[in-house]
């Protein structure tokens, strides 16, 4: 899973989003590191709808424009959580050959 993917079904596990509001909450969730331009947020969402990760919650006309909200759907937050899981275990074993090497454990 890429990082914007990953990004993005964060940001939609509180809430259904519309598009900026999805981008604003990646570029609050990475502490500015990622900022979706919106072709790249909606080719992400793409993939995301086509691997039933995402759908459409509901659309509504905000100041004379559309706006389609996405939600997480229970796949996605499975995928979500998998994929955490996967990094959450990655970075510990960074950190634990790291202390090794530091410890003059590893060559």
């Amino acid at each position: 899973m890429t990082e914007p993917a990953f990004l993005v079904l964060t940001a939609l596990v509180d809430e259904p989003r519309h598009g900026y509001g999805i981008a604003q909450e990646v570029e609050r969730l990475s502490e500015g590191r990622v900022q979706l331009k919106i072709g790249t947020l909606y080719g992400v969402l793409d993939r995301l709808a086509a691997d039933g990760f995402v759908e459409a919650d509901r659309e509504e006309v905000r100041q004379g424009r559309l706006r389609r909200y996405y939600r997480l759907t229970d796949e996605g937050a499975r995928a979500l959580e998998e994929e955490a899981v996967r990094l959450a275990d990655n970075a510990r074993r960074a950190v634990d050959r790291l202390r090794l090497r530091q410890a003059g454990g590893l060559a």
